[in-house]
């Protein structure tokens, strides 16, 4: 649920010299390519009733901006929700708990198109069972099955809600540190979750100088954790998609279409097999843009559930993608930092952390305790947030 940007200069001083040649004479977009945020636009109203709604669902934020779903529409009036098991993050998310949380999300944002077209979901999680811990063991089980029925009329909160489905985009961009984000806007975002689908998920924040002064050094020491592991970086550049081809044609990963990057790309000096180490333009440029990011959170609101199995996981996204719509509706900026929550060794001093500055309780130790599932910045961006490329609604069906 982040982009950053990372590129590993080589050549020296022929930089300048090999980037004003592919650019002299003309202008380059950093606009994404129309195909590839088509689905932004929304879907045609003759799409039938279940299709209409997988068109908002595949919107939802997700890590990476993997879009791991896959969905079974052979069965009339039945809505099978499954997970691709080569779409996840075995270095920064090695047990699969972000990819869930992506998942509810989904998940959360297809129950809601689903009654704007008069239709009742009645869901079943993990009817086979939950997915294994273990990366490696995750097969083609089915995550949800919807059951669908008439529903007589929708609620307008939810339409209210629905309604901003579309204008949805994580902004990424440095908030303003001269516009703080009131108390009442925090409580009026946190009170949003009193839903019987968020049942489990506990809502909380602040907006507290001191308590934002500490959320913020934490989530940028633990950015830099991850920019400073070879294989957690590394992850993260195997999904660059850079400039408009590889942009239209992935339409998935961490997308880059600024002109200088593309030009540098141009001529061959963007290095995607090696991470960059400390002195490395690419890595300065990686640490400066994260420091932005945390740096620049004017509160902070996370979402916890009593147990880490993998319903509290799916649960949790539901909740945050709600938590988000509201954010929208409210005008404020949300964006999650999830580093510190993620659970690969080099950030276990963090991971303790965050859990005693937001919980007030030791890591968790098994799936019965207390977890930290997002934690997200808030403030007003001084950039608009962009809608991130998507899929062909075709291709997350199966067969």
């Amino acid at each position: 649920m982040k982009r950053r940007t990372f590129i590993r200069l080589v050549g020296g001083g022929t930089v300048a010299a090999a980037v004003a040649t592919q650019t002299t004479g003309c202008q380059v977009s950093s606009t994404y390519p129309a195909d590839a945020v088509e689905a932004w636009a929304g879907p045609s109203a003759q799409l039938d009733p279940r299709r209409w709604a997988l068109a908002h669902a595949i919107t939802a934020p997700n890590p990476h901006n993997l879009q791991p779903w896959l969905v079974d529409l052979r069965q009339d009036s039945v809505i099978t929700i499954y997970t691709d098991p080569t779409r996840v993050l075995p270095q920064t998310d090695p047990f699969g708990r972000q990819i869930m949380v992506g998942h509810g999300a989904f998940l959360e944002l297809l129950v809601m198109a689903l009654a704007q077209r008069g239709l009742n979901a009645e869901v079943q999680l993990w009817p086979n069972g939950e997915m294994p811990a273990t990366l490696t063991q995750w097969d083609r089980r089915p995550v949800a099955k919807l059951t669908l029925t008439p529903q007589k009329a929708i609620n307008a909160a939810q339409t209210a809600l629905f309604a901003q489905v579309l204008k949805r985009h994580t902004p990424k961009a440095a908030f303003d540190v001269g516009r703080a984000v009131d108390a009442n806007t925090l409580r009026a975002l946190v009170g949003s979750l009193d839903t019987k689908a968020t049942a489990r998920v506990m809502c909380a924040g602040t907006v507290d100088a001191a308590a934002i002064g500490t959320l913020r050094s934490l989530c940028n020491d633990a950015g830099t954790v991850e920019i400073n592991t070879d294989r957690t970086m590394l992850e993260s550049m195997k999904l660059l998609r850079v400039g408009p081809a590889e942009i239209s044609t992935h339409r998935d990963g961490i997308s880059i279409n600024t002109p200088f990057i593309r030009a540098i790309h141009a001529v061959g000096l963007l290095d995607r097999t090696n991470a960059p180490q400390p002195g490395d333009t690419a890595h300065q440029t990686a640490v400066q843009r994260f420091g932005e990011q945390a740096l620049t959170a004017m509160g902070f609101v996370w979402l916890s559930t009593p147990g880490n199995t993998r319903s509290d996981q799916i649960e949790a996204g539901r909740a945050y993608v709600r938590l988000q719509l509201k954010a929208v509706a409210l005008g404020v900026g949300i964006h999650p930092l999830s580093q510190a929550l993620q659970e690969f060794p080099e950030m276990a001093a963090h991971y303790a952390n965050v859990h005693r500055q937001c919980l007030q309780k030791p890591a968790p130790a098994g799936p019965r305790d207390d977890t930290l599932q997002m934690l997200c910045r808030l403030g007003y961006p001084v950039q608009p947030a962009i809608p991130t490329p998507r899929r062909p609604l075709a291709v997350f069906q199966m067969a």
